[in-house]
């Protein structure tokens, strides 16, 4: 859901010619992506609370009952996503305060607007993560 929000009050960003990498404009537009995704997930975590504590029906039925606490587990574990992400989030506006934003960590070269837009919270470039997930699925194996 907050990804469809952000792409819709987002435009893609489009460098001037001769623009550097992490412009101020840049950082300027990934902070305020992060901020509004920051705030809406925020939102979101906060109306769940509320609605958990509103909804204290207690089912007589066992059915009932079960089905309740699948759809309370399924929401605290995607609001438990949503929590991570956020700290993710609040980890990138420091690398936007520190001026590392937008350096790959383990490389160090720039990722890429068009991958930082489609993840705001990349840490990567695409080269690097992708042999991440190579190294990942052959310690699965």
């Amino acid at each position: 859901m907050a990804d469809e929000l952000l792409h819709k009050q987002f435009p893609a960003y489009t460098p001037v010619p001769g623009e550097d990498y992490m412009s101020e404009n840049q950082t300027a537009y990934f902070r305020g992506i992060l901020t509004v995704l920051r705030d809406e997930l925020s939102e979101d975590i906060e109306r769940t609370v509320h609605s958990l504590q509103d909804e204290t029906t207690v089912f007589a039925d066992p059915n009932d009952r079960a089905s309740q606490e699948t759809d309370l587990s399924l929401e605290l574990r995607n609001r438990d996503r949503e929590r991570r992400l956020i700290k993710k989030i609040n980890q990138a506006l420091q690398r936007i305060e520190d001026g590392e934003y937008g350096y790959c960590d383990s490389c160090g070269v720039e990722i890429g607007l068009k991958r930082l837009e489609a993840r705001p919270t990349a840490t990567l470039c695409i080269d690097c993560k992708t042999l991440e997930e190579i190294r990942e699925r052959q310690v699965a194996r």
